[in-house]
């Protein structure tokens, strides 16, 4: 197909793409391939340092951008995009009004990887050692900021359906606007499956999660205080695998590929 003939698909993050270290990172290299593969000119622009990772191997224009400045206009202009993809509401928050003045005929769509104000409203219950309540989430202002950023865009990319329960019957949200869309993968084929161990000469468990993640550190402590002493109870010879990196420093045994209890 003519270059010229092809759509164009407009990227904007804060932040690089590191599927080596973030699910985050993955869900948008899925989402770049996806559009690969669709046929779109792809140009990805992040407000970071120039990554390490070389995006142009796989046919993806990238730029840095500044935030708060002028020159985007201009580029994005330029650029003429059919659809504008935000990694996240905080890209949508900064650029999101001068696509709408530049670019007014462009799709504009959210990825919000997962609804940050529920994880932001979840950790401060736990600081407070309070129940997760949908009180709570609804006064975060963290969910009002991120609310607004979906009623903005022509569609968001919702990854879990306990969000879409959320959106669409505690906010109201028509579900015409949101795409209810987990983390993608090729199927499993069976001549892939069928040489796997089965189910009854597995032994062990396997906890995945990057460090820097609050959350996922939160989920590690909760998981080698509360429920795996419960475990070992019935299963005294299981070992539990955890496989990540960037941990803090009272995780950094843990900073290793893996680290078994």
């Amino acid at each position: 197909m003519n270059s010229n003939l092809k759509k164009k698909l407009l990227i904007i993050s804060l932040n690089w793409p590191a599927p080596n270290y973030s699910a985050a990172g993955v869900r948008l290299c899925q989402l770049i391939e996806f559009f690969d593969t669709e046929g779109y000119l792809i140009t990805l622009a992040c407000t970071a340092e120039p990554s390490e990772m070389d995006f142009s191997k796989k046919g993806i224009e990238t730029i840095q951008i500044k935030v708060n400045h002028p020159s985007f206009d201009v580029f994005v202009k330029r650029l003429d995009p059919d659809i504008v993809l935000f990694d996240r509401f905080t890209s949508e928050e900064q650029f999101g009004w001068r696509v709408a003045e530049q670019v007014p005929n462009a799709l504009r769509a959210l990825d919000t990887e997962d609804l940050h104000s529920l994880r932001k409203t979840r950790e401060e219950a736990l600081k407070r050692n309070t129940d997760f309540t949908t009180d709570l989430w609804l006064e975060n202002d963290t969910t009002k900021r991120e609310m607004a950023s979906i009623y903005r865009c022509d569609l968001s990319l919702i990854i879990s359906s306990f969000e879409m329960k959320l959106l669409t019957q505690v906010i109201g949200i028509d579900e015409s606007v949101l795409l209810h869309l987990p983390f993608m993968h090729y199927p499993l084929e069976y001549n892939i499956t069928s040489n796997w161990p089965t189910y009854e000469v597995r032994q062990d468990f396997v906890f995945i999660g990057f460090g820097g993640h609050t959350p996922n550190v939160d989920a590690i402590q909760q998981l080698k205080t509360e429920i795996w002493p419960l475990i070992r109870k019935t299963l005294p010879k299981a070992k539990l695998n955890i496989y990540g990196g960037n941990f803090p420093k009272k995780y950094s045994n843990c900073t290793m590929k893996k680290k078994v209890f």
